[in-house]
């Protein structure tokens, strides 16, 4: 079953995450074939940007619990798009948890309809943000981002929009995305490469710097009691242990 289909109109390629099954969850499978399907788009000179979306009402609900992806192999995919010489634009119309922030971070342009609902919920599993932090962090306002990495509760597309955790969002995705896609259709692929490459230079320097220990620190949070509590209790959708 492929978890990534692509279609293309005028230079834009879409990639859409396609596992309703496990509301489009980062599992170690759709981690790879995003992967490829991003690299070829890389590659493609007919492509000018790429279009991140997804099928049913959930853009990711983060990492897959039962097939979860190596912390490396999240970490490269979230470089991969950081790095990618094409604008990577995600268009959201529903809810995004965990990882998939760290996923929507990664992109340079991101719009999401008012239906859509964003939460930070690794601390109430007994995990942190750890790995989606070098995306994250350079977009979001460090006060807000603060309030919803230690609460881990929902917010909504406006607060998403006024931390800087997404570019813009409105009733129509499509609507907001209009000028946007036209946009980068009217640019050249050389101005694009170099502006990116500006955009994204200390992004860069951040996942030379850190990617290592924040990848220890979640695999060690990962294979933790608290987390194999808190990942038990979501799956039997029973509070943890530790809620008082």
């Amino acid at each position: 079953m492929t978890l990534i289909a692509r279609t293309r109109e005028r230079g834009v390629e879409t990639l859409t995450l396609d596992s309703p099954r496990n509301r489009n969850a980062l599992s170690a499978a759709l981690v790879g074939e995003l992967s490829d399907a991003l690299a070829a788009a890389g590659r493609d000179t007919g492509v000018r940007a790429v279009l991140l979306t997804h099928t049913g009402t959930t853009f990711s609900a983060g990492a897959d619990l039962r097939d979860p992806p190596a912390p490396q192999a999240l970490v490269a995919l979230l470089r991969q798009i950081v790095e990618l010489p094409k604008p990577v634009i995600a268009r959201v119309t529903g809810h995004v948890r965990a990882g998939g922030l760290g996923l929507l971070a990664a992109c340079d342009i991101a719009a999401a309809s008012t239906a859509s609902t964003f939460a930070f919920t690794e601390v109430r599993i007994g995990v942190a943000p750890a790995v989606i932090t070098l995306t994250v962090l350079p977009r979001a306002d460090p006060r807000a981002l603060a309030r919803h990495y230690l609460t881990g509760e929902r917010f909504d597309a406006a607060e998403a929009a006024r931390t800087g955790l997404v570019t813009a969002a409105g009733e129509d995705v499509d609507a907001v995305l209009e000028p946007v896609l036209d946009g980068v259709r009217r640019a050249s692929p050389q101005g694009l490469a170099e502006t990116k490459r500006l955009l994204t230079a200390r992004v860069l320097e951040a996942f030379d710097r850190e990617a290592a220990g924040l990848t220890a620190l979640s695999a060690r949070l990962f294979s933790s009691p608290q987390a194999r509590e808190g990942m038990t209790a979501f799956l039997e959708r029973r509070d943890p242990e530790w809620v008082v």
